[in-house]
């Protein structure tokens, strides 16, 4: 079933938050995920662009910005996302997306050279290690994944949430994607979980108040049955090609 959605058009800069079950909203600093990508973020997309492995898969890209990002740098990428409001934002910026969860069928899965893990959704399906191996399966050998990790110390709980995205004038919510389970990993439990998911752990740092790790696939990981493999959208081409 497609998420809900209201016809009404989004006015100025939109607001993009998770919503707990009970009611509790929580909005990033800075409204980040709904603003265009900050120097932290842009930092992230330089180290994608010094690693040279394109292209690039953005797992729950939400409004789409770090696609936009790699666009601008000429580094090929696509957004996947359950959340069809926030995908609208993301094609008016420009950004290539489709409305996938990363457990579907995901365009050429086994030939992507690197996937971007961050704004805390390595706590998508609220099994951080299922979604590491997932996400390692849809890499090619040698692929990178970019981790963004929760804080030491924090609790590894489990929470029941959906992302809305609210217009920045006028009406209030246009716009909720399913609910899902999401979770956490903290950044001093990474490293058993990185190996639990069968990748090797290249860097593990913090930057900026933010907590990275960068992933590498070591060998073949098993990218699934034939039917998992969807090649009716191919990896977005590099410049010129």
């Amino acid at each position: 079933m497609r998420p809900h959605t209201t016809e009404a058009p989004l006015h100025g800069v939109p607001t993009a938050l998770l919503r707990g079950e009970c009611g509790t909203p929580f909005v990033p600093p800075d409204n980040r995920w709904a603003t265009p990508a900050d120097d932290a973020e842009r930092a992230f997309v330089e180290l994608v662009v010094e690693l040279d492995v394109a292209p690039v898969l953005d797992v729950g890209c939400g409004p789409g910005r770090h696609v936009v990002a790699l666009a601008e740098r000429g580094i090929p990428a696509l957004g996947i996302d359950v959340c069809e409001r926030a995908l609208d934002v993301a094609r008016n910026r420009g950004a290539s997306v489709l409305h996938r969860s990363v457990f579907d069928r995901v365009p050429a899965a086994g030939r992507w050279g690197s996937a971007l893990l961050l704004d805390g959704n390595i706590g998508i399906g609220a099994d951080p290690v299922r979604l590491m191996r997932r996400v390692a399966a849809l890499l090619r050998p040698g692929g990178r994944l970019l981790v963004e990790l929760d804080p030491p110390g924090t609790a590894a709980d489990v929470r029941r949430v959906r992302l809305e995205i609210v217009a920045g004038h006028g009406p209030g919510t246009v716009g909720v994607g399913p609910w899902f389970d999401f979770g956490r990993l903290p950044a001093d439990q990474a490293e058993a979980s990185v190996a639990h998911a069968g990748l090797d752990v290249v860097d593990i740092w913090s930057d900026r108040g933010r907590h990275l790790a960068l992933l590498v696939v070591p060998a073949r990981v098993d990218a699934g049955s034939a039917a998992d493999v969807d090649d009716t959208v191919r990896p977005p081409a590099g410049p010129g090609s």
